[in-house]
């Protein structure tokens, strides 16, 4: 599945975040990968992929920000958000009800 632009426009950093993701798509194909920008310093980033499941939050966290890597300092640094949950966790997470209807920004 690609990478989708959940609400707002793309810019620059989006284009290059979405395709460090695309990779992560490629590897990951049932993945869900979604991102937006919250404000302009502030991109968020949601992945639900079944291959979670059984792994700890450093266990996820290392395998997607590898795909991060490519990403200059400037651009990593717009990241403010990264959720990584399984399908079931999504349906319960209170950072996932956020990113499904965030709180708007005044930024």
């Amino acid at each position: 599945m690609a990478v989708q632009i959940l609400r707002g426009t793309t810019d620059v950093v989006i284009d290059q975040i979405t395709t460090a993701l695309e990779a992560y798509a490629a590897d990951h194909p049932p993945a869900r990968i979604d991102v937006y920008r919250q404000n302009s310093v502030s991109v968020r980033v949601r992945i639900i992929d079944p291959g979670f499941a059984g792994k700890g939050r450093p266990a996820r966290s290392d395998l997607v920000w590898k795909y991060f890597d490519c990403l200059d300092d400037e651009v990593q640094s717009d990241i403010s958000t990264v959720l990584l949950l399984t399908p079931d966790e999504s349906k319960q997470s209170f950072a996932n009800f956020e990113f499904e209807d965030p709180v708007p920004s005044k930024l």
